[in-house]
């Protein structure tokens, strides 16, 4: 059994803690690890050691810091089939899929290698009376990372490149449940040059997470998870004076629109209702079908649904590996039983699936709701699994009503041929990512990721410029040097003459 242990100040760290958790390979069933769940002494020594490095890093130019980052990314070139390799056999996601994560994961570095520009400030001469004014941007001390299972590698880099970039010294907390990833960051870290305490990895699950919520040296905390955890994270954060950024929910929705091309659009449809299966904060659960095109649109889904090719995600032809726990799939198989109570027709049931040779793995196959309403708990609630659930409304006021009205807006799309219906749907839909004919809107590296409402608490998006402004403090300086000091007290604010 492998036991995966924790990453501090430059080293492995077994931790003090006697707790551990189970980690699987969701294709098979079976326990492949263990993993130790931090104690709050072992988050303490964590913050220690980033606390410690955060002096001499803080005052490492940022271009010094920018080589070490370049020297990051050739190393992730190098191992990505591995990074990969590594996401596939703990989270389930097909290898092509985790190759995809990787490059994503790799973009944000990519980005962050720009930061001595990124920090730039701005000078103004001569604001009056010999005094000159500039602004910086200064790093904020021992900041932390809590990430999700769906996204192992990417988001974590969501957050470290940029903030470790900015000079802040770092303290990441990955999902117990495929936390390899994060450990093999680390380490890679280390070999591009990152001194030791810069960035630092413990495993764990609430007891970690409430230790770096309240530890005194943490001065920001970044979050990407279910809304209830964010609002948590983000009250509690809060209240100690520390900056949030926590990441919440997300039930997308697809408009189909009666002039859209209805093969792009079950094409879209199928990849992102399906792709990782249906484990990703942007996958599109609800498809809001507009007009006298519904029939036509599930006329196409269905032998596509049902002929999905499930099974390990190792293998090449995969288009859909399992979920991630036995227990995550007990939940999604509760909101289809749930679906199925409350009225609205299972037209393509997975639920029977069944992999041969990994019969004791999580899968669960594609699953296809119809005559959907917006009451339904399928509809409300985010399923995170492999379910589509298709509303049926009459125009396209009333798709945009009936998304505008959602607590969640984190990610929506519109497929239309009609640049009119694009253009108002863009600035009228009350969420934070919008795609045209786009099914998955996730932004570049050089924008930024968030949504609306109840999908971000906090005043900031993630990575991009947002993330820049959210891991650094804005300074103000005005100067003056004494030969241009007028002689006599000054009763006015400075002002130009």
């Amino acid at each position: 059994m492998k036991k995966i242990p924790h990453f501090i100040n430059g080293q492995h760290y077994e931790g003090r803690s006697s707790r551990y958790a189970d980690g699987f390979n969701p294709a098979t069933g079976e326990i492949s690890s263990s993993v130790p769940l931090a104690s709050s002494e072992d988050v303490a020594l964590a913050v220690a050691a980033a606390r410690d490095a955060f002096p001499a890093w803080s005052e490492t130019p940022a271009l010094k810091r920018a080589r070490i980052l370049f020297n990051f990314k050739a190393l992730l070139d190098q191992h990505q089939d591995e990074l990969a390799e590594l996401i596939t056999r703990e989270h389930g996601k097909v290898f092509s899929d985790a190759k995809g994560e990787v490059m994503r994961g790799i973009e944000i570095v990519e980005f962050a290698c720009g930061i001595p520009q990124l920090l730039k400030g701005q000078y103004s001469d001569q604001i009056g009376g010999g005094i000159d004014n500039w602004s910086m941007r200064q790093p904020l001390g021992v900041v932390a990372g809590v990430t999700p299972f769906n996204f192992p590698m990417m988001v974590p880099c969501w957050m470290f490149p940029v903030a470790i970039a900015c000079g802040n010294t770092f303290v990441l907390k990955p999902s117990e449940r495929d936390p390899s990833a994060s450990l093999r960051l680390a380490e890679l870290l280390t070999e591009a040059g990152l001194p030791a305490g810069v960035f630092n990895v413990v495993h764990g699950d609430k007891q970690a997470v409430d230790a770096l919520i309240a530890h005194p040296d943490v001065e920001a905390l970044s979050f990407v998870g279910s809304t209830p955890i964010a609002e948590y994270i983000y009250s509690e954060g809060t209240k100690r004076g520390k900056r949030v950024q926590a990441l919440g929910g997300a039930k997308n929705h697809l408009v189909v629109m009666p002039d859209a091309d209805l093969d792009q659009v079950t094409d879209a449809l199928m990849g992102a209702a399906y792709g990782s299966a249906g484990e990703r904060c942007m996958a599109i659960s609800v498809a809001v079908v507009v007009g006298d095109v519904a029939d036509k649109v599930v006329e196409r889904l269905i032998p596509r649904v049902k002929t999905l090719i499930v099974k390990d995600g190792m293998q090449s032809d995969a288009e859909m590996g399992p979920l991630v726990t036995a227990q995550h799939r007990n939940k999604v198989l509760g909101y289809i039983e749930d679906g199925i109570a409350s009225g609205a027709d299972l037209i393509v049931d997975g639920r029977g699936l069944k992999v041969p040779g990994n019969e004791k793995g999580f899968f669960l196959g594609g699953t296809l709701f119809d005559n959907v309403r917006a009451t339904m708990n399928i509809y409300r609630e985010e399923i995170f699994g492999p379910v589509l659930c298709i509303v049926r409304v009459p125009d396209f006021a009333s798709a945009v009503a009936l998304i505008n009205a959602h607590e969640f807006g984190n990610g929506v799309a519109c497929f239309t041929s009609d640049g009119g219906v694009a253009r108002a749907f863009a600035r009228q839909i009350k969420v934070g990512m919008v795609g045209i004919n786009v099914p998955i809107p996730v932004p570049m590296a050089w924008h930024s990721f968030g949504g609306w409402k109840r999908s971000l608490f906090g005043d900031h998006h993630a990575y991009g410029e947002e993330g820049i402004r959210f891991y650094s403090r804005y300074k103000s300086v005005m100067q003056r040097w004494p030969d241009s000091i007028a002689k006599g007290a000054e009763f006015t604010m400075p002002v130009a003459k």
